[in-house]
């Protein structure tokens, strides 16, 4: 499988108004705080990137005593958090060789990036070995197997055969995590609805969505192309658009 190199993306990554007009207070970690009343906390950010999730969720959970930790593979996503981010443990490191000790963790988030993991039945050892017992484990991610009508599948075919190479299907996320002991529950949103073309050509020409950093030029300027093409016709145009998001809340036993 190809790997997104965050070398070239982090300096566009937080371009994209969507990654923060999208986070909301993690209502997983306050449940999970309500029904696990302690003194105090630690809370890891998997794959943390430029630590938007992390802020957000920081400043909302200000009144309880949590440690935040992020971990992320990439030294330039990582600079762009040391950056936005105050009083929070940042590790540069590989989520299948995690720099923690054992059960040292409550709470692991790991939110759109477990697709890009190379080793993700290392990555489940290394989160159950970092967990405490009965601490959890959330995966939130988007449902390809799902959403074979996504925009980006739309303009750029390709994308979909390279998500296929780096996407586990629910069942799977789902055996492996039970196969490792946890008590495993995954939620799925759907919807289906029409969406203007035009709301998407800036994320495009961003480039900052992973798979499209997958393509080879040729293809991504073919797919830009088509959309170009499409608005220079109907500035209006709209097209169906399918989009699944998954949501694994996961503890360990």
């Amino acid at each position: 499988m190809k790997i997104t190199d965050y070398t070239e993306v982090a300096n566009v990554y937080d371009e994209n108004r969507y990654r923060f007009e999208e986070v909301q207070t993690d209502t997983e970690l306050e449940n999970f705080i309500k029904q696990n009343p302690r003194s105090s906390y630690n809370v890891l950010d998997l794959a943390c990137g430029t630590g938007i999730y992390l802020h957000y969720q920081a400043t909302n959970f200000n009144d309880v005593q949590i440690q935040w930790h992020g971990l992320d593979a990439s030294m330039d996503m990582l600079h762009k958090a040391k950056e936005r981010l105050k009083g929070v443990s940042l590790e540069h490191g590989l989520a299948e060789e995690m720099p923690y000790e054992e059960e040292s963790m409550n709470f692991i988030l790991n939110n759109y990036a477990f697709h890009h993991f190379t080793e993700k039945e290392q990555v489940l050892d290394e989160i159950q070995r970092v967990l405490k017992k009965e601490g959890v484990y959330k995966l939130h991610n988007i449902d390809i197997h799902g959403m074979k009508n996504w925009w980006i599948y739309h303009y750029f075919p390709s994308a979909y055969r390279e998500d296929l190479k780096r996407f586990w299907t629910k069942e799977l996320i789902f055996a492996e995590l039970d196969r490792r002991g946890f008590n495993v529950k995954i939620d799925c949103n759907y919807q289906m609805k029409k969406v203007k073309v035009a709301d998407y050509l800036d994320h495009v020409k961003n480039r900052d969505i992973s798979v499209l950093t997958l393509l080879d030029d040729k293809e991504y300027a073919e797919g830009l192309d088509r959309i170009i093409y499409d608005l220079n016709r109907n500035s209006d145009k709209e097209i169906i658009n399918d989009f699944s998001e998954l949501i694994c809340v996961a503890q360990k036993i």
